[in-house]
């Protein structure tokens, strides 16, 4: 492969043959785009290996945990309580914000996120594939109901009027640190749909597989396309890396916009080390302006 073309500092995002490579990638459209935790920082949500990185800092849940161990399963809804409001009230920014225009100018045939707060459809997205779920929604394990967050929020609500220590931080997956000692004030509640539970959000848990029907149609949607571009991710997981993987294998065109180094920077045909809040509205003036 030849000399990628980079912006490596936000200054140089602006730099007119990065930029002009990165819009002659988009510009002729059935572009696919695969987002990740990077995008939504500018909407105060944390990524995991960033800037802001929060697993430098704590070890999210785990699927495992989650289903083995009622404690652990008791800590993350006492700390999903708590940290559920910063993810419900963040608004779309202007990288979510490009991103709908960019599929509203026609130039998009498809959008997918790694990301689980919904905020490519606040932005006016439309038919977003949720690689790994949505926080809005709650899945019962023992029936397999599916319900609404902001029901099962009230229902907490009114079982813990005054359990709400504040916190600093709320990590990617909707979190928030709450020291041990205040875990046994706090009451959860079961499925109201069979009574038993218990409740998981509908997201993908570290250790997790994400569903195969999911992974088949992201695949085709990359294999279908002429340009993957992705934001917002560092890809070092392999649940979207393997996208890179394929499109380069295809011999499709890739494009990384990322603030940080990423795992395919060696795989990609254009890429921009910069803000998106700065770059993706830069992309859409030139090519869909």
């Amino acid at each position: 492969m030849t000399a990628v073309p980079t912006a490596v500092d936000p200054a140089a995002a602006a730099d007119p043959g990065t930029l002009d490579a990165l819009a002659g990638l988009v510009r002729d459209g059935d572009v696919v785009v695969l987002s990740g935790a990077g995008l939504s920082t500018d909407s105060g949500i944390p990524d995991y290996r960033g800037a802001t990185g929060s697993l430098r800092r704590h070890t999210p849940m785990t699927y495992q945990t989650f289903l083995r161990d009622p404690r652990g399963r008791h800590r993350y809804w006492a700390r999903s309580f708590v940290g559920w409001p910063q993810i419900r009230d963040a608004r779309p920014n202007a990288g979510h914000a490009a991103v709908a225009d960019l599929q509203r100018a026609g130039l998009l045939s498809g959008v997918v996120t790694q990301n689980v707060d919904g905020l490519h459809q606040a932005a006016g997205a439309r038919d977003v594939v949720e690689l790994h779920g949505g926080l809005d929604r709650t899945v019962c394990l023992a029936c397999g109901d599916v319900a609404d967050r902001g029901e099962l929020d009230r229902r907490l609500r009114a079982v813990n009027p005054r359990f709400g220590p504040h916190v600093d931080e709320v990590n990617p997956d909707g979190d928030a640190e709450l020291p041990d000692e205040v875990l046994d004030g706090f009451v959860m509640v079961e499925c109201t749909a069979c009574g038993r539970g218990p409740l998981k959000p509908d997201v993908v848990f570290f250790g997790e597989s994400v569903p195969r029907d999911r992974v088949d149609s992201c695949f085709a949607l990359v294999e279908q396309a002429a340009v993957l571009l992705v934001l917002g991710s560092s890809l070092t997981v392999m649940s979207g890396y393997r996208f890179v993987l394929r499109a380069e294998k295809l011999g499709i065109p890739v494009g990384l916009v990322n603030l940080g180094p990423t795992r395919a920077d060696a795989k990609v045909d254009v890429r921009v080390d910069a803000s998106l809040g700065t770059v993706l509205p830069e992309l859409v003036r030139r090519v869909a302006a």
